[in-house]
This record gives C-alpha cells, structure tokens and sequence, in this order.
C-alpha cells in the first residue's frame, strides 16, 4: 500500500483507515503541516519544500551549483571527507552556539531544519582564505587533497568551539588537537598527517598567545609547554638562545625584513636526524611568521602581462615592460612562499580574528521548530518536536525507523539495500535531547543513580561523565568507564550526532556502551502511547542483533545508570580492543564491577562482555565462580579465569573470526581488571604495567628545512599548486564537474558469486524503475571488443557465459539520478550455477593454478645448476614461508569518469580518475569503434591513486563511453567505496618459501626461493609486479649464490594491481625476515651485525648483474642516521626496559632499502613527452604526459619550466594532463613521473632557449619573457616546442647471466634508512610508535617539501601495510574488509609520536655530495615509491618486542611472525600462560570464519 502524501495544501478529512500506512494521514493533517525546511546555508537562508526524501545532507549540498567542497569518500561516516559544521544553539547554555562537525553523507537532511550548515567553501576562498587554509596548503598539509576540505572543516569547528566570545579568551591546547579525538574521524592517505598538526598547532603558537587558558588538568600540559617551546622557537636544537653561526645561516638570525622582527616565530622542533657530531649541520625548520604583510619572492610570483599586441602604448624594450599602460594583468601563486633566507623557507601567514568569523544567524535564535513531513509514496520522513507527538506517531506506525545521527541507519541503506518507508528524526525532541544535573554540591553528593537523556549526543554524554566523575570520585567510576568508551566511539563526527539510545536499541554484539550499563545495572525508561512510561533492566533487553524485549510501539525516553554510595567498595572499569585505537569498532569489549565487603569478600561481580557473543552477555560461571571468594587472593583470579574459558568456548569458525584471541582477550581483560580494581581497593600493590594501557603522547618530529642546492626556482620548498584550492574546495574532481546537458548516471551490476556459469541476466525489473533509461551488457559491443588488459588481454568487460570473481562486472544500468541508477542496479536478477573457487595461493598452488610465467633469476652456483653445492658449503642452513596480505589502495576518490560524445565524427572527451592517459584512450576506441585520435581522454588531478588507477581506472571509462555511444547523451559514473574495494584489485598477496645458507659467522652465502603471488581472476599486471619482487629480494644485500623464481597464482578474486612499490616492498620484508630468522638462529650475531656483515659494496652485483656503483650510499646512510637517532644508546635502553618489565616490551630496529628506478620490464613505457607554448604576452602554457595525482608532479614541472625558461614560476600554467595534447603518454608510475616528463619539460624548454638566445643577449639576461616573447613573435619565431627523453642505458634481457652483456634493470637505486622504536602490550596485542628516524637519499630534490610529504605519506602507509591493514574474504569469496568500518587504514594517533624525516646530504667526513652522475633531472631521484617499505621497521621493532616477550616466557620454539602484524597476530605470538589457557582447538572439517588470501 502506498503512502499517505506529505503537506502540500490542507487536507480534507481522511476516509476510514485500515492500515496503519491508511492512519498517518490524519496524524499529517493535524500535527505535521509543513513540508518545509528553514535553514542557513553559509550564511544565506533556504527554504527548502518537500525534498527527496532518500537525499542525505551531502545530497543536497552537492546538488547545489558551487558546492562541490563537500566530498562523497566512504557513504559510512568513516573517513571524514564529507564533514560539514552544523552551527546550533547550545544545549545546556542556551544563548551560546556550538559548532558540530558532522558526516554529510550521513546526516539527515530533515536534521538542518533550524541550524546553519557551515561548508568548506562558507569559511574562505582562493581569494580570501581562512587562515586555516592557508596554514594547511602552506604547511604542506594537502597532496592529492580530497580529503582536505573535512579535515579543515573539522578543525574548523574544534578553533570555533575554543572561544569564548563572552570573555574573548581560548581554551586551546595541543592536547585538545591531537588527544581529544577531533580528528578521529577523518582520514588523509597521502600526507601522513604530520603536517597537518603542525598547521593546527600554529592556532596555538601563533595567535592565541596572552589570551590562551591553558588546561591545568591536563596532565599532558607541563610536557606539552616544553614540546612547545620547540616548535614555536627551536630550530637549530641548540640550548644557547642565539643563532648557531651554521654555514649558510641559522633560523636564529635576525630577519632582513624589519616590519615582521617583532612577530612570533615558530618552528616544528625534535631532535636532529643528522650526526650529532657536526655541529654545522643540525636541522634547520622554516621560519614563520604571523602578520599581515608579504615579502612575495619575484622568481616564484608576481609575474605581469603584456597587452594584445596591438594594444601596445610603448615600444618594445627600453624599459616598456615597465610601463604600467603596458600590463595587461598580473597573476601570483595561490599560496606564495616568501623569500627563502640562505636556503631556509620563510613563510607569512595572514593572523586570525575571531571576530570575522560567520556569526550565527540572528533569525534562528527567534526561530521555533515545528513538526515536519515530506517524502512522497515510497518514502516518507517526519521531525517531531514534543515526546508526546513521537509517541503519538509510533503508536500509529509502530514500524517507523527512529533515526538520531543515522550512522548505522544510513550504513544499513547505503551498503545492505534496506529502507525504510516511513522514518522519524528524533533529535530535535528538546525532552529526548538534554540531561539535566543537579546543580548545587550538595544535591550532586546525594544522587544514587544518573538519568541520562536517552537523545544526548555521545560528546555531550562524554563531557557529562569526565564532569560528573570529577566532582563523585569513586562513586562515580561507571561513569569514567562509560566516558572511556564515548571517547573511542566513532569518530568525533558521529559522536556529535549518535545518541546513547541509538546505541542501545542496535543491541551490536560489539556495543562499547551496552557491556558498561550491563555492568552498572543500568535500566532503560520507555514510553508508549498505551503502557506509558515504564523500565527494562539491561540485562533483560537484548535477544538477538538488532532485536530487544522492547515493544514495537516504544521509545526510550532515558537511561537510568546507579551510582555507588560512598560507603560501598566497589570499582567499575571498561576495555575495549579493536584493531586501531581510534575510529574502531571492538573486537572484544568489557564492562566489568566488583563490590567486597569489609573483609575483602566478593560481594557482587559483573563481567560483562561486547563481542564474545551474539548480543553482550554476562560470564555467569566467571561470576558464580567468584561470588564469595577473597577477591585480592589469586586463586581467585585463577577461578575466574578458569571459568572464562568455560563462558565462552567458542568455535573455530565462529562467526566474526579471530576465536582464539577473542577468547585471549576475554581473559586478558580480566586479568587487567582484577590488578586494577585490587590496587584501586587498596588491597595490594601490584605491576603498574599489567594496568597501564598503551597511551599516545603529542606529536613532534623535525624536517631539515635547509637545502644548500636551492636554487631560483628549483629546490625551493613550494607549496603543491593547487593546495590552497584543495584547501577552500576550488579543487575540481571528476565528480565535481559540472552536470551536461541531458547526462545520465551508471549504477554496475555486479557478480554476487566467486565463480559460477551465468544462467540468466533478467532486465526487466531494473527497466521499470522510475528514471531508467537502459541498460548496457555483453550484447553492446561485438565479441571480439569485449576483452582488455594492461599486458595481456584476458579480462573481459561484461561477464560472458562466466562470472570468476565476486564484484565482476555484469552489466550497466543508466537512469537520470545516481539514486535511481543504483537502485535500478540493484533490481537486476541473476540467475547462477556455482563452480568451486580458488581464493588463496596454497589453494592454487594445490590446483596448479597459474598463468604462465617463465622468469627467474640465477647468479653464482645456479647459474650451472649447482645450488646444492653451493647449501653443501653453508655451515647452517634455514628453511622457512613468509606471507604478506594485500593491502587496499584507500585513495579518498573513488574510481569516476565522464563520458562527453560529441554529434559528429564518434569523437569523445573522456574525463577519467586515471594514471594512465593513452591506455584509457586505446580501450575507449576499441569499444567505441573509432581510431584513438578521435578519442580524448583528459584528467586535471586525482584524488589519490597510488597506482591503483594505473589499469583499473579504464574499464569504467569504456563502460560509459559504450553507453554514450549507444544513447549520445553524456554519462557519469563515481564507484562507492564498497564497489571500488571489490571492483579495482589491491596490493598482490605475496607468499615466499625459501631456503638460505649462511656461515657460522653470519655471512650468507646462498638463497633458493620460490616467490608466488596472488594475480587474482586476471593477470593485468601481476607477472610485472613479481619481476620487480624477485628483483628485490636481495635488498641491500650480497648473495653470492642466488636462484629465484617467481609464479603468478590465477585465483576466484578481484584482478589485483599496481600499488605504490609494485612487489619491492613484499619482497624486502620476506628478505629482513629472512635476516630476522639467521639472526635468532645463529643466536650470536646481532641482526645489526649481521646486516652490516652482508651489505652490498661497490663492485658486487645484484642477481641480475647489475653492479653496485659509485652511487651506493647505504653504508652512509646507515652511519649518520646510527648517530643523528643515538641508535645504539636507545637499543641498549630498550633492553634494559625490556628486562623489568614483564608486560609491556619495547623494540627496536634499523634497517636500509634500496628502490630500482624504471620501468623495469616495460622498456618501451620509459619514455615521455612535452610541449612548451610561449604567448605573446609572456605567459608559458605546459603540457607532459604525467598526471597529477597529490605526488606534486604538476608543481615540481612548472618549477622546472620555469628554472629552464628563466621565468617566475607562476607564469607557468598546466591545465590538465590529455591525450589531445600528449600523445602515446606512459602511465605516471614506477616512481618515474618526475624523471621521465621533467627531462622532457627541459628537452622543450632547451629547444626554445635556443630560439630565443638573439634576443636574450639583444635585451639582456635579466629581461622578462614577455619581451623576448613579443619581439620573437614579431620576428615570426616558433614559440612552442614539442620535447621528448627515453631513459638511457637500460633495458635488461631476462636470463642474461653475463656480467659483460647484461644491461641495467634500474637507471639508477633510491636508497634509504629508517629507525622505528615502539612499545607493545603484551597482555592486547596493542602498540604504539615512540619514534622514527627516516634518512632518504633523494638526490638533489626539486622540491623538498613534496619530497618529504612523499616520505611522511609512504612511510606511513607502509606502516599500515605491514601492521594495522588486514583484507579478509568469505569462504564465499566475497571480499569482507571493503569500507573504513571494516578494513583500517592508519589514523592521525598512529604516526610515530616522534618523526624525524631527513635528506642525505654529505659524506661521513662532512663534505657535500653530489649526484651529477645520475643524468637525471636536476639530478634528482624519484621519491613516490622507495620510502613505503620503511614502514616495515614498525614490524620488526614489533617483532623485537614480541622476542622479548616469548623470552621471559621460555618460548623455546622460533618466532614466525607473517604481516600484517596486526593486534591479533602480535599478541597470540606472546605465547604466555593465557594465550595456551585459551587456545581453541581446530576440529576436523572446521574452517576459519575469514579467509587471507596469501
């Protein structure tokens, strides 16, 4: 039965009604009259009638003309790309304004209803940036910035929501910024969010100054000053407190620009990463300055124009590029650096005022909510104002959804296809909303139970118990336990909207809160319009996930949590794990209470566990286990553990995985819990260790800002150039194109099946959707067309007679909507037949699965067939197999294209979210029938990439351009998060088993090893991804006898691809392993030593005879990052830590990398080309075949432009990167994009030059372009230029075993060193990152601040690589982990706390090096790549902390530790007492639950 219609006109009285859809409409006519919505939109009012009702907030926004800011990156609330602020009126003080962050993708649109939407582009513009923009984009905090404009909005409102326009004070800290979860919620792939934080933290240092409170409670704060001292006034690391007298100058020199001596300077500050023993060389930060003014560098901008050249008022030369009649306009950078003083940056930054900030509209003080409804016959939504008129309404309509924030609503329509026809908003029910305290002491004091609004956000709830608990003490413990848990809900974004009632009523197995209230006793109070108010214990409203005992017709209206009196003994303590820190949902979570009596007898006991089960429940053996028992004895806790074990004997396979540690934890956290609570009774004084849980200090780290190879334009620390504009919102996407002329949208259909024969494709469900126009398959291009791949052409386009992997791509659906498009889609009906799939390697190992891949490496002994001579000689021999899992590329922007056909000639414009140009174009006109020069395919900037849009970007331009031919309409496709996961293929699984010989002394001196890796249904590119694997499985390191082979596995999942380091990184870790391995083996060599003992030297040879030369500079490396970290002090202090403490071990680890540079076994890819147009006027237009993905290509061409041309950088324009422009462009990969376009940026500039030399030497060196340029084009000279490089020297022939014959693989090695400390809990498998220490070998960097956001960026997402992200499939096949909710990527409290990042400079003796050499550009090194692998000393200092620990548990058997070494893998390899007492035993048949792949 239809709906009843929103509002529109007065109703007449409703016939008699059957149904409760039937009884709304009265309800509508007498209580919800209006369908509209009144709101503020940036200042401006909207009046919003009767929207759709299936639009969220970002909906709305995004289809609103120059509101493109506001980004779609997850559609779970889990990434932050999407956050807007919500500017409402307070809760508890009325009259003042709160500022909430909120997921746009997630808010419903009925929630604006009175509240001021505040976007990226309602604070600043490119014209007129807020000063946090500025700060950002200056800072280097943007590179592909797709995620910026939430972080920025974020920030936004934690800088608003610090002050107090009544006493224009800030209450600001560097704790409120990094540890009071503000930025839990958003995440950034490219920067490493270092500088990020140094941004924010300018807000303090820079402008807050006398008007800062400080927090005095914050135990951090005494820390925190000195940490700023640093940052604000440290650059040289020096005590004295004048300059430091370094060559070149120091950062404490006085400025040569009088008007900004006075004005603060700041600096990020932390120890140096250069030797300590040369004094002339410590790091040196940027200096910077807060005010007004602008000393603009006249080489970077501030370039003028000349007139038409008619228009001329002067003649040519003599000055008359002076003559102001002469200008046409003049152009600047965005965000400009000033002057650099002796090759250290020096940057302004406009101040901050709060008073021009948007004030809250004066109206919505005035304005009154009135009950809401709008929608239409499939979906109506309604915004009750009173309890009475929602209670009303369930009454009605008892199957009405409830909805507060929607972040499990919205998850649940976007991900599983639920809906629901009738929803209700229910937080802006003032009843539901506010939780009132006492408000004298006394009355606080003598309160026995807390009732807590069930509506109150879960930031409000948060601020309530820290308060609460602050002024009750003990009494209050729960409700510290229940803030405890608040804090790591969500991100900062859903707890500003998710209510604890929402929480409850989910009834999650894994609930944070629900374990605490179980523990407490805590009741909830509903209400219904027939039994009225009335209470449910929690302990008896769960039944099942999503279902509690409550009627249908019931709301919560609060939660009843008791409180101690002050005479009881009792404790309550929460815990939770999951696999990140923040942003995370549990894997166990607890909330456990014991009460004893006077003697120390339990009285009461309440263990009470999230994720051991399929609601929250009680250990009732543990508890009558205890019951009675002297609680601070150990065999009490013994019983109780021992009944754990019996609460919960979970499964192999159960549901959700992970048996054997769930089951550790459960005991873990109990074990915690009884030292906790004996210590806080009194009883006993136990191990602070088992107690503490890993706690994250404030960030801090250094970047050597000095470069003494800086140059007029290249060397110098420029902003990206489109920074500011990612950081305002200016930035356009490809979804952020504007919409054409009768465009439709594409929703994919896709394979639910691993492997199975397609029966039947039924359409005609999908055709009569509203907004359909038709539908695209295998029946739309000719057989022969239906077939692409990178390398080999063996993946079709439409699933033929097949499906081989779980997502495959069906078939398409277009309509006039996204919505309707994937609604449609998901109409479609598929009919299966299934067939056996493979998924992992054994799996295809066992079938003999491959595709075919004859390559190998031999030096030495195998390349005679005499490997067994060459073990025979070895004095040890090791044998072992090492895994590592994928890892999900996670850029911010999903795969998206726009297909524009044109009405003659079958030409298009194919705008695509692609790396790869030429191969977008060649496959477009393949299905599209025409030759590629009627095909232009055109990208202006990615939203990250990573190499996961390399080849995975172009079926889904081909799949529009099919449909755009066939209807010749425009068409648009942007992938949700969910299909891109399953759709674009990850990093290869990688497993490796192998066989080393090594001497007594630790030489090795041979190496067998089979290398496999998971391609996955297709092999796009998965047979060059294992060259580069076996070519790296040497690292640094000589072997003299070496034979690798290298298979490529053909499984049932998505086609895996191209991924920043492209099999190097997989192959270095199995390598360190390998070394790890001798190392414990020997047990007297030291795994420093041993690396050290097998270095390369120059002379030796890598197994593909390509010789080490006068570019090796690892043992350099290894040296000064040995002195500049104080290495070997701290290893020696880590081993003393690790003696005295039982739970908690440190590690530590060095380790070098070296990253080959080329296209490796693509000779013909390792070409580029260019054109340089010179106007008239001056102005230089370039085209390359690079593509900008946030590496910063675009930025470091226009300075080499600009450097070549002899021209202000800003006179530099590059629009976007296209096939009309550049043809036969490679793909912008392999670390090569600077080497490759730059080299053919200088080939055309040199071209030029040389065109334009009479005129330089006629008007003088120092004369502007658009006088040379005026007097060539008089002179009819050419001014534009095509240029062109192909990589010398190289190209290897596989099986070349001849050292005289054999060419280079790589042009040349980047090379790099990193120090990693960390600390782990051994009881949780939890860990933190103390500090890193990065030393790169970068050459002479172009520019060194894209060079070290590339490092930070890298470095981190190794990390993630080797720790934290874990992909996961079903037995199914179907890929689980394919969102932020269930696969994590590391947050802004992963970093290292302490981040050194430097440039190698100089030799061991202190003299400058050069790299003229290389013959590169500028003779610079790529940067992309190499350092990724880095974030493997995370995993091996992890490894070192897990030996320690195996150690003081006479764990005698060898450590086999595969990656990601995530919580799970890391504390199950503790192997101690509880880890044996909770093994789960594997029965015959049974099988995990997941399924990892590799």
């Amino acid at each position: 039965m239809a709906l009843p219609s929103p509002p529109k006109k007065p109703l007449a009285a409703p016939p008699p009604s059957i149904s409760a859809a039937d009884s709304l409409s009265p309800l509508i006519q007498a209580t919800y009259k209006s369908p509209d919505l009144n709101f503020y939109l940036n200042g401006r009012k909207v009046v919003l009638s009767n929207p759709n009702p299936h639009w969220t907030l970002l909906d709305y926004i995004r289809a609103q003309h120059g509101l493109k800011g506001t980004k779609l990156g997850c559609g779970e609330g889990g990434c932050g790309a999407c956050t807007v602020v919500l500017q409402t009126k307070g809760i508890q003080e009325k009259r003042k304004v709160s500022h909430l962050a909120v997921n746009a993708c997630l808010f419903p649109l009925v929630g604006v209803d009175g509240k001021h939407i505040i976007t990226i582009e309602g604070i600043g513009s490119v014209s007129n940036p807020h000063p946090l923009q500025e700060r950002i984009a200056k800072l280097h905090g943007s590179q592909c910035g797709f995620c910026t404009p939430g972080i920025v909005m974020s920030l936004y409102a934690l800088i608003r929501n610090s002050y107090d326009v009544d006493t224009k004070t800030f209450h600001l800290s560097a704790s409120d910024i990094e540890s009071k979860g503000h930025l839990d919620g958003n995440l950034c792939r490219c920067t490493g969010y270092k500088p990020i934080l140094q941004a924010a933290k300018t807000f303090i240092t820079e402008d807050l100054k006398e008007h800062l409170i400080e927090d005095f409670k914050d135990s951090n704060t005494p820390i925190l000053q000195a940490n700023l001292l640093d940052v604000v006034q440290g650059g040289c690391g020096s005590s004295s407190t004048g300059p430091c007298g370094r060559p070149g100058g120091c950062c404490r020199d006085t400025s040569s620009n009088k008007s900004s001596t006075t004005d603060s300077k700041s600096a990020a500050g932390s120890p140096s990463t250069q030797p300590s023993s040369m004094s002339d060389e410590e790091q040196i930060s940027a200096n910077i300055e807060t005010n007004k003014g602008l000393d603009q560098d006249s080489c970077i901008s501030g370039s003028t124009y000349f007139k038409p050249v008619k228009s001329l008022q002067a003649p040519i030369g003599n000055g008359a590029e002076n003559h102001s009649e002469n200008t046409k306009v003049g152009t600047s950078l965005d965000a400009p650096p000033s002057q650099s003083q002796k090759g250290v940056p020096k940057l302004h930054f406009a101040e901050y005022s709060p008073g021009t900030e948007l004030i809250f509209p004066p109206a919505l003080w005035k304005y009154e909510q009135k009950p809401l409804c709008y929608g239409n016959g499939m979906k109506l939504w309604f915004r009750p104002v009173t309890l009475d008129q929602l209670v009303e309404l369930k009454g009605i309509y008892p199957s009405a959804k409830l909805v507060g924030g929607a972040s499990e609503v919205q998850v649940e329509i976007r991900f599983k296809n639920v809906d629901f026809a009738v929803s209700v908003y229910v937080s802006d029910i003032e009843e539901l909303k506010e939780t009132k305290l006492p408000i004298s002491k006394s009355e606080l004091e003598s309160i026995d139970e807390l009732y807590l609004s069930a509506n109150t956000s879960l930031t409000e709830l948060e601020r309530i118990c820290e308060d609460v608990y602050e002024k009750l003490g003990q009494r209050a413990m729960v409700l510290e336990a229940l803030r405890k848990q608040f804090r790591y809900f969500g991100g900062r974004q859903i707890r500003n909207v998710a209510s604890l009632a929402g929480n409850i009523a989910t009834a999650s197995p894994i609930s944070d809160a629900n374990p605490v209230l179980l523990a407490a006793g805590a009741s909830v109070v509903a209400q219904t319009k027939s039994k009225g108010m009335f209470q449910i214990p929690i302990e008896q409203l769960f039944i099942a996930y999503r279902t509690t005992s409550l009627p249908a017709d019931a709301v919560i209206t609060h939660i009843r949590v008791p409180l101690a009196s002050s005479d009881i003994r009792e404790v309550t303590k929460a815990y939770k794990q999951a696999k990140r820190k923040d942003d995370d949902i549990a894997i166990v979570t607890a909330g456990f209470r014991v009460r004893i009596n006077d003697e120390g007898i339990v009285e009461e006991i309440a263990l009470s566990y999230g994720g051991m089960a399929p609601t929250t429940l009680s250990a009732r053996k543990s508890e009558d286990a205890i019951v009675g028992k002297e609680w601070a004895i150990s065999k009490t806790m013994e019983l109780g553990l021992d009944a754990l074990t019996k609460d919960f004997d979970l499964s192999f396979g159960v549901p959700g995985g992970m048996a054997h540690y769930r089951k550790t934890l459960a005991l873990s956290l109990f074990f915690r819990f009884w030292h906790e609570s004996v210590a806080d009774l009194g009883l006993e004084r136990v191990d602070n260790q088992i107690i503490m849980e890993i706690r994250r200090g404030l960030s801090t780290g250094l970047r050597d800002d000095y470069n003494p190879n800086e140059q007029r334009v290249v060397g110098k620390q420029i902003p990206h150039l489109s920074a500011l504009k990612q950081c305002t919102g200016e930035a356009e996407y490809i979804d952020d194109m504007p919409r054409q002329e009768r465009e439709l949208f594409g929703g994919l259909v896709l394979s639910l099946k691993a492997h199975a024969k397609l029966l039947e494709v039924d359409w005609a469900p999908a055709l009569e959707m509203p907004g359909v126009v038709g539908y695209i398959d295998k029946n739309s291009i000719p057989t022969e067309a239906n077939i692409w791949g990178s390398i080999f052409k063996d993946e079709p386009f439409f699933a033929d007679g097949e499906v081989q992997h779980y997502g495959q791509v069906i078939g398409m659906v277009y309509a006039e909507t996204a919505l309707e498009a994937h609604a449609a889609a998901r109409a479609v009906k598929v009919y299966y037949e299934e067939l056996p799939a493979i998924l992992t390697i054994d799996e295809a190992i066992k079938a003999k699965s491959f595709f075919k891949h004859e390559k190998d490496l031999k030096k030495g002994a195998a390349i005679h067939g005499k490997m067994e001579d060459a073990f025979a000689a070895c004095d040890r021999l090791f044998e072992g197999t090492t895994r590592i899992g994928g890892q999900e590329h996670f850029y911010l922007e999903t795969n998206a294209s726009l297909v524009i056909p044109h009405s003659e000639d079958g030409s298009m414009e194919v705008w695509s979210s692609t790396q790869n140009c030429m191969e977008t174009q060649e496959f477009v006109s393949q299905v599209t029938g025409v030759p590629s020069n009627r095909i232009n395919a055109r990208v202006k900037r990615m939203g990250g990439a990573f190499g996961g849009k390399e080849s995975r970007s172009v079926p889904f331009a081909c799949l529009l351009a099919i449909a755009a031919k066939k209807e010749r309409r425009p068409m648009r496709l942007m992938l949700n998060r969910d299909e891109d996961m399953m759709l674009s293929g990850q990093r290869h699984p990688i497993q490796v088993r192998w066989k080393v010989g090594v001497s007594n002394d630790g030489k090795i001196l041979a190496l067998d090893a089979d290398s496999y890796d998971n391609a996955g249904f297709s092999q796009d590119m998965s047979g060059a991804v294992m060259d580069r694997c076996i070519t790296h499985l040497d690292n640094c390191y000589e072997i003299p006898n070496v034979y690798l082979r290298g298979h490529v596995c053909k499984t049932n999942t998505h086609s895996n691809t191209a991924f920043r380091g492209f099999g190097a990184p997989q192959a270095m870790f199995v390598t360190e392993t390998i070394l790890s391995t001798i190392a414990e083996g020997l047990s007297s060599i030291d795994i420093d030593e041993l690396r050290l003992k097998n270095l390369y030297t120059i002379g030796d040879r890598t197994p593909f005879f390509q010789q080490i030369d006068e570019d090796w500079h690892i043992p350099t490396l290894l040296d000064q990052i040995r002195a500049s970290s104080d290495y070997d002090s701290r290893k020696a202090k880590v081993a003393e830590f690790n003696v005295s403490n039982k739970w908690k071990k440190r590690g530590i680890c060095l380790i070098p990398t070296k990253f080959g540079l080329s296209f490796a076994t693509a000779l013909h890819l390792n070409q580029a080309g260019a054109t340089v147009k010179i106007y008239a006027d001056g102005s230089v237009l370039l085209h390359h075949g690079g593509t900008e993905m946030g590496q910063g290509l675009y930025t470091k061409m226009c300075q080499v432009a600009a450097q070549e041309l002899g021209v202000p950088l800003d006179s530099i324009y590059t629009h976007d990167s296209q096939t009309y422009q550049i043809a036969n462009a490679s793909p912008t990969a392999a670390s090569s994009g600077s080497d490759l376009n730059g080299m053919a940026v200088k080939n055309a500039c040199e071209i030029l030059n040389e065109r334009l030399r009479p005129y330089r030497e006629k008007y003088g060196p120092d004369a502007a372009m658009k006088t040379i340029a005026h007097a060539a084009y008089f002179d009819r000279v050419d001014l534009a230029a095509n240029g062109f490089w192909k990589m010398p020297k190289i190209g290897y022939q596989w099986g070349d075993t001849n050292a005289d014959t054999a060419k280079p693989m790589y042009y040349y090695f980047t090379q790099g060193v990193g120090v990693t400390e960390v600390e782990l809990d051994v009881l949780t498998g939890d860990h933190t990152v103390l500090r890193t220490d990065i030393m790169m070998d970068v050459g002479q960097s172009i520019n060194p601040a894209i060079d070290y956001g590339q490092i930070e960026g890298a470095f981190v997402q190794g990390q993630g690589l080797f720790t934290i992200e874990e992909s996961l499939w079903t037995r199914s096949g179907e890929l689980a982990t394919r969102g932020p909710g269930t696969y994590k990527i590391p947050g802004f409290s992963d970093i290292p706390q302490v981040f050194n990042v430097s440039m190698l400079r100089h030799d061991d003796q202190g003299r400058p090096l050069t790299w003229k050499h290389l013959r590169t550009i500028q003779s610079s090194k790529g940067i992309g790549e190499p350092p990724l692998f880095l974030g493997a000393t995370v995993f091996f200092a992890l490894r070192e902390a897990v030996k320690a620990a195996r150690e003081m548990n006479e764990v005698k058997e060898p450590l086999v530790l595969h990656s990601p070494a995530t919580a799970e893998k890391l504390r199950l390899a503790v192997a101690d007492s509880l880890v044996k007492k909770a093994e789960v035993i594997r029965k015959d048949g049974e099988s995990g639950f997941f399924v990892s792949v590799a």
